[in-house]
């Protein structure tokens, strides 16, 4: 495996990985890292000159490839702005939650508005625990972020007569 400058091992990174790097990225990482999850999981090869060159080849492709799912992503985020979901949760009289609101409710709300996301995209400062509006940040892209309306209302309950 090629070494790097600072004894670690070269990768050409197929995917974008947070923290490290970018698709086509030539990247030096401690061998465990490597060995045990970046070349596992598909996410980079070794970097070979040969696929060095082909990187090269292909990287106004990539570019262009890497726009266009920046656009979308773009595009989400607009349409993420102008939504606002409603999630009903059992409350006290003075507006505290029995329970909290957290990702999991917050991604299913979404999911009926027709918006499919992951859990790990919500990024709350912590659950919330009382009822009122939250502007909760979603993290699409490593350089795209939504702000999304949350209304956290009390459950109606209907009293049968």
């Amino acid at each position: 495996m090629p070494k790097g400058a600072n004894g670690g091992i070269q990768l050409l990174l197929i995917h974008n990985v947070e923290h490290l790097g970018k698709q086509g990225d030539i990247v030096e990482v401690k061998s465990g890292y490597a060995l045990n999850y970046l070349l596992p999981q598909g996410l980079a090869t070794v970097a070979t000159d040969h696929h060095k060159r082909m990187v090269e080849k292909h990287r106004e492709k990539l570019r262009a490839i890497e726009l266009e799912k920046l656009k979308s992503y773009r595009d989400m985020a607009d349409e993420l702005g102008k939504q606002s979901i409603t999630i009903e949760a059992n409350a006290n009289d003075e507006g505290h939650l029995y329970g909290s609101v957290g990702a999991h409710e917050i991604v299913d709300a979404l999911k009926g508005a027709g918006f499919t996301l992951a859990q790990d995209q919500i990024r709350l400062e912590g659950p919330l625990k009382e009822l009122g509006l939250y502007t909760v940040k979603v993290h699409l892209h490593s350089e795209v972020d939504a702000a999304l309306k949350v209304w956290v209302v009390p459950t109606v309950v209907t009293e049968e007569v």
